[in-house]
């Protein structure tokens, strides 16, 4: 919801209620889709050494986008992968501040 505010023209998100559907089909893919996709890449993740992976992340936002519908959308799919490196280094910092020693 709060990458959407910095995207406005390219990344929507209707309301709370829908980041949150958003939230969960998204897990859901990544627990269930994400793996079987890595692992018919892993060529490719191999050679690109592991910058592939990104890629697969915006795939996996932009299958979210489909299911959720109009809703959740991004305008194109370079905005879905610089959304899910945002994604990403969000989430590394929050879990490097909580990290216990």
């Amino acid at each position: 919801m709060a990458l959407s505010g910095f995207f406005p023209a390219n990344f929507y998100v209707a309301s709370v209620e829908m980041a949150v559907i958003a939230a969960v089909v998204l897990a859901v893919l990544n627990w269930v889709v994400k793996p079987i996709v890595t692992i018919l890449s892993l060529p490719i993740n191999f050679l690109t050494l592991g910058l592939f992976s990104i890629v697969i992340n915006g795939l996996m936002l932009e299958l979210t986008s489909a299911i959720v519908g109009a809703g959740f959308r991004f305008s194109s799919f370079w905005i879905a992968m610089l959304v899910a490196v945002l994604m990403s280094l969000v989430s590394t910092i929050i879990a490097q501040y909580f990290r216990k020693d």
